[in-house]
């Protein structure tokens, strides 16, 4: 425990995946009193999944499971999945999609350090597409969730009347399209809400920048991916916003989806994300821009998983156009070019 307090960078990974996890303590209990008990539901059957594929993962490549299992990157996945799914989903989808994360995200590449995607990422992508219904009508009303019916609701695998709505974002692709904005802040679910959004959502989104603070302080993650994806999307949101009447508010872009807790949580993989401090400016940056197209022009309200997945793709070549210049040559060394001394 006392390794845990040191103050400073971790130096091993199961430091780092600690201090995530300290980071990620402020965020979840914010959502457990906005969304209801199905967030903690969400995050311990995700991790059984996770835990059984990188079991099964390891024995069927011959490896030693102990390590893996202990090291705490596998929980971690599971626990940014459980955030991100819907907190009053069938028991089924957290379960298949922590194994659909380790196993496809993770252990399909050889283990820890070797993935190219964002597991948690991967899986939310994979579940939106194949399981879209449970994906999107197991949204908790924020302060609505009465357990008896929400623990009902997980057992048949369908939702509650009264306890699921659409998000924030769901509803100015479907329901707010040409009202205008003094309209749009008469609907019932922005009553006694702050920042023009849902009550309590906003209180989520902050308690993850508290988490973010805590992980920049330590330097387990640096600040140029987490404001490459605001400045990307909240600048293009800011510069096509002028009108709130026909485009989502800056402040809705930022605080009612997933904006804050991919910033901090999901861009800064160290794995899948881009290695020098200028490639991930840019990887952070292609995210919140992705983002803004997709919620704008695509088929899904917040988009930030196919985002930050198609950014994965694209770091091979970010890191070789973004090297940093070695000690003792003018250039840096990029694309088949040398430096020269």
């Amino acid at each position: 425990m006392m390794r845990i307090l040191r103050w400073g960078p971790p130096r091993t990974t199961r430091e780092i995946m600690q201090a995530v996890w300290i980071a990620l303590v402020p965020g979840t209990l914010t959502s457990l009193w906005v969304f209801g008990s199905g967030v903690l539901v969400n995050i311990c059957l995700t991790a059984v999944g996770a835990l059984l594929a990188e079991w099964l993962g390891q024995r069927l490549r011959g490896c030693a499971t102990k390590p893996a299992l202990q090291d705490g990157s596998t929980l971690l996945t599971a626990w940014l999945l459980g955030l991100a799914l819907p907190p009053v989903a069938p028991l089924w989808l957290p379960l298949v999609g922590g194994m659909i994360a380790i196993g496809c995200g993770k252990q399909l590449y050889g283990g820890l350090g070797q993935n190219p995607l964002n597991p948690a990422m991967l899986a939310y992508a994979i579940l939106l597409i194949g399981a879209p219904v449970a994906m999107t009508t197991g949204w908790a009303v924020p302060f609505q969730h009465a357990p008896t019916v929400t623990v009902q609701a997980w057992l048949h695998g369908m939702t509650a009347d009264g306890v699921t709505g659409a998000t924030v974002l769901d509803l100015y692709r479907t329901t707010f399209e040409g009202l205008t904005a003094p309209e749009i802040a008469l609907h019932p679910m922005f009553e006694g809400g702050g920042f023009g959004i849902a009550p309590g959502v906003a209180w989520v989104a902050l308690s993850h920048v508290v988490g973010g603070i805590y992980l920049l302080s330590r330097r387990v993650i640096r600040w140029q991916a987490p404001v490459g994806v605001l400045v990307g999307l909240l600048g293009l949101a800011a510069f096509f916003g002028i009108d709130p009447d026909n485009q989502v508010p800056v402040l809705t872009h930022a605080l009612a989806g997933a904006t804050i807790f991919a910033a901090l949580f999901i861009v800064t993989d160290p794995v899948s994300g881009a290695t020098s401090p200028r490639g991930q400016w840019w990887f952070g940056v292609g995210v919140g821009v992705i983002t803004y197209l997709i919620r704008t022009y695509g088929l899904y309200p917040d988009g930030i998983a196919f985002a930050v997945l198609i950014m994965n793709f694209c770091v091979p070549w970010i890191d070789q156009y973004t090297r940093p210049r070695i000690h003792g040559e003018v250039h840096a060394i990029r694309g088949t070019g040398r430096g020269r001394l």
